[in-house]
């Protein structure tokens, strides 16, 4: 049987490789690191803009269903299964099976506050089969960012079939619209019943990147129109989120318009001589962009681990002056960033590096 994907074809304007999605990774991943650093940057102009980090993820949600979704609709009948979710757990699994191991082996100590509700068999099934976002167990500790992989494991797991069978992009096209719209009906009427961060209610970011690659993929549109459509999206989607939408069920939609129309901007520019798409493709953005799974996931964890150290500075500047304290908390958001960073980088060459080698053997197309 032929997928859809048989009629599709990449843009003739699209490279394989697009640098500054690496860059936009890199600037979402600092944001999240900013948000869960926000009380070291209270008294600076920092602490605004890191209020709104959470929204990173929202940026990687994008990412992660425009990039997969291309994956899958190039992806070649023979094999399909094996080869897409045979690199996907070489990406996602050893570091995430990792972080398990030594949440649950240091006695509660990096799951914080409530530990003992993580140590259920129950819990435990959860984490390990990525269904930890679909249950009332409150997330803490170290496992706080694993419900964002839930999701998109969650995702894919259903997504895939859909690509790989149907036989029109409008089809897709078509569960992917529905699945927007239903998103604020979701939020509205089962979004007391349902895990905060339940799958069925956190749908719109992923959902909008999966349908830039099908319409990048399955439309013959000029380039030039592509970029309009990405600046328009970003301006609609953010002002109506910002004035409109905050509060509301519609803001995780607009949002992920907003977030769209920057992926889809960044897409359509590629190349581009201009110093913010310079930033996006040379430099400290790129770089945090390849280290972005690592720097996620073992974040919270080290900055556990520090506490210690954070305390004993804090000590030092007990009792003097709010310029004091002030420089004492960006000395501590320093180190942590540092010390993230440079764990973060062991993780990628000394084992995802080394991992990522296997996929190989399951070649995407």
């Amino acid at each position: 049987m032929q997928t859809a994907a048989a009629n599709l074809t990449r843009p003739a304007w699209l490279p394989e490789h697009l640098p500054e999605l690496d860059g936009l990774r890199g600037l979402a991943i600092l944001a999240v690191l900013f948000f869960h650093n926000s009380q070291r940057l209270a008294g600076t102009w920092l602490v605004t803009p890191a209020a709104f980090g959470w929204s990173g993820v929202e940026l990687f949600f994008v990412l992660s269903g425009f990039l997969i979704t291309s994956v899958l609709l190039r992806g070649q009948p023979q094999h399909y299964f094996r080869n897409f979710y045979a690199r996907r757990a070489l990406r996602i699994w050893p570091l995430y099976y990792l972080l398990l191991a030594l949440c649950y082996g240091t006695s509660g100590w990096l799951l914080s506050r409530a530990a003992a509700d993580h140590y259920s068999w129950f819990a435990i099934a959860t984490q390990l089969l990525f269904l930890q976002n679909l249950v009332h167990i409150p997330l803490t500790g170290s496992l706080v960012p694993t419900w964002s992989l839930a999701i998109e494991e969650q995702y894919y797991l259903a997504w895939a079939p859909i690509v790989r069978f149907l036989r029109r992009p409008w089809q897709m096209a078509v569960i992917l619209i529905a699945t927007l719209a239903a998103m604020p009906w979701m939020r509205l009427h089962l979004g007391n019943s349902l895990a905060p961060l339940n799958t069925l209610v956190h749908l719109d970011s992923i959902a909008f990147g999966s349908l830039l690659a099908l319409g990048l993929f399955s439309l013959r549109t000029p380039r030039r129109i592509w970029l309009a459509l990405g600046i328009a999206a970003t301006l609609i989607g953010f002002v109506v989120s910002y004035f409109f939408a905050v509060g509301t069920v519609y803001y995780g939609t607009t949002l992920g318009l907003g977030f769209a129309g920057v992926v889809l901007t960044a897409i359509t520019a590629t190349g581009a001589r201009n110093p913010l798409f310079a930033l996006l493709r040379r430099g400290p953005l790129p770089f945090y962009g390849r280290i972005s799974y690592g720097l996620y996931l073992c974040h919270i964890p080290l900055f556990i681990w520090m506490g210690g150290i954070d305390g004993h500075i804090d000590a030092l500047a007990a009792g003097r002056s709010h310029s004091v304290q002030i420089a004492t908390n960006l000395a501590v958001f320093a180190i942590r960033i540092a010390a993230a960073t440079a764990l973060a980088t062991l993780l990628w060459h000394g084992l995802e590096k080394q991992i990522l080698k296997l996929k190989k053997y399951f070649p995407s197309r």
